[in-house]
């Protein structure tokens, strides 16, 4: 007797069905997990972000001075030196002002009352040579100056630099009117040549720190100024620094009560981050 086929197409058809369903179903997973095109936010592209600037200033250095010389009995004598280092630098730029105050008595009498203003631009300080900007505002009683104006431009070679040692010279043109309080006001084109050093010894136990000027007038030879600043530092931290300072000053055009040079020997004390 035959069989019936029916109950065999009907397996026959669950067959392919599952047979269907489960190709479909691997079709289905496979497209799902399909690698799909990038997509354009997680794309890595060249940055094309604006950078900040880098700032004009990034570091500043500061150091104040207090400097004096006191004596009592036959001779007395009080002398006070105020000064202040200032250093603004980046990566261009460097800008630098040393205003120093000077007051003294002799007797009881007033010898100095002295200031001091300059400013300094330098661009491109940390080459070996770079370019200089100055102007210099000074009045003083001792040398009967009613004020003093100095400005001029110049180059600046490094010498020598390393971490105990830093040497440089600069050499400027200078226009310079000198107001004094009795006679006429002065007007002259000065070369201004500087030396300029500080150096460390026995592993920055003493500092030694010199500054000198020599500033000859271009249209009278006769017209000579020169100033020089040495200092011996004995650091006792970070901040704090006793010190001994010796100023030797020239000048070949003062007032008739006035004396050309004079020289100071000072004691004191700084404090800073310089």
């Amino acid at each position: 007797m035959k069989k019936p086929t029916r109950p065999r197409f009907v397996k026959l058809a669950a067959f392919f069905l599952v047979l269907f369903s489960s190709a479909a179903f691997a079709q289905q997973t496979a497209d799902s997990i399909k690698i799909l095109p990038a997509d354009s936010v997680a794309t890595t592209w060249p940055d094309t972000m604006i950078r900040p600037r880098k700032a004009l200033i990034d570091t500043v250095r500061y150091r104040f001075i207090g400097d004096g010389n006191f004596t009592r009995g036959n001779v007395n004598r009080s002398l006070m030196v105020l000064r202040a280092e200032l250093i603004f630098s980046g990566p261009l730029i460097n800008i630098a002002s040393n205003p120093r105050f000077t007051y003294g008595k002799q007797s009881g009498i007033l010898a100095e009352r002295d200031s001091y203003v300059d400013l300094f631009v330098d661009i491109f300080k940390k080459s070996r040579t770079y370019v200089f900007g100055l102007g210099v505002l000074e009045n003083s009683n001792l040398r009967r100056i009613d004020l003093r104006e100095m400005a001029g431009a110049g180059v600046g070679y490094r010498l020598l630099k390393t971490k105990t040692n830093d040497l440089s010279l600069t050499n400027a043109i200078l226009y310079e009117s000198t107001n004094f309080i009795e006679r006429n006001t002065v007007t002259t084109i000065r070369n201004s040549f500087r030396v300029k050093g500080k150096h460390s010894l026995i592993q920055d136990k003493i500092r030694f720190n010199h500054i000198t000027f020599i500033q000859p007038a271009l249209n009278d030879i006769s017209n000579l100024r020169w100033n020089t600043i040495m200092s011996v530092e004995l650091p006792l931290n970070k901040w704090v620094t006793l010190r001994t300072s010796f100023e030797n000053s020239f000048e070949s055009v003062v007032e008739a009560s006035r004396k050309r040079n004079d020289s100071r020997i000072t004691f004191g004390v700084s404090v800073g981050n310089k």
